[in-house]
């Protein structure tokens, strides 16, 4: 999948969120605020639904179906650390069309949750594999391949997304995306900020610490309009 680097300088300062506390395991299926802290309540208040983090979308069973699918094919790669546009760092990737029953369920339910009914969506799904020491560098997905939706399950490890503006790198948010969870990019989330995956010793989600293991991501996304 074709990515637009972009390198940002962060300002951070103390984070902000919708309610007073945080939480690491939430209701099945839900989205949960207590997972998204930023730089301003103004902003999280201004992105409201165009950033979803849904806990516990899939079950240990499915994420079972989906290891089962990639695994063969994902171990015949080797994990690369140098990414043609610098944006990638310790991964490796595979786009897949064709599932079981078991898996095109789950898929199902993940576009029905992340796309507007009639959406045209792309049709490979992306497989992104990322080994521990791996990360995501700040980018933005290409406006020439993909529309105004980014859907990715996370299976393997919990990890931090961190989103900033692309023209105003002191707005900011942290996505804490449990393992097993669904996240959503909507509309000014994917197009004007910059998204990335911490690097285990960056991954700390307001002030405590979350372990990276090997992460692999199953991303869903719409056409350009």
């Amino acid at each position: 999948m074709t990515l637009l680097l972009t390198a940002v300088k962060r300002l951070h300062g103390p984070a902000v969120s919708t309610r007073a506390r945080r939480c690491l395991s939430c209701s099945h299926g839900s989205s949960d605020a207590a997972l998204i802290v930023g730089s301003s309540r103004e902003l999280l208040q201004r992105l409201g639904s165009q950033v979803e983090v849904r806990t516990g979308f899939i079950t240990e069973e499915e994420e079972g179906a989906f290891l089962r699918e990639l695994e063969p094919g994902l171990k015949k790669k080797r994990y690369e650390f140098d990414h043609w546009d610098d944006a990638i760092h310790g991964y490796r990737e595979t786009e897949r069309v064709r599932w079981g029953p078991a898996c095109e369920e789950i898929l199902t339910r993940v576009r029905s949750a992340a796309f507007t009914e009639g959406s045209p969506l792309l049709g490979p799904v992306h497989i992104l594999d990322l080994d521990k020491t791996g990360y995501i560098k700040p980018h933005i997905d290409s406006i020439k391949f993909c529309g105004s939706t980014i859907a990715g399950l996370s299976l393997l490890s919990d990890s931090i997304m961190r989103l900033v503006k692309e023209d105003a790198t002191s707005e900011w948010l942290d996505l804490l995306l449990p393992r097993r969870s669904l996240y959503i990019l909507r509309n000014q989330a994917r197009y004007n900020f910059t998204h990335e995956i911490l690097k285990d010793e960056e991954s700390v989600f307001n002030g405590q610490k979350v372990a990276r293991q090997r992460r692999i991501s199953v991303i869903c996304r719409n056409l350009p309009a």
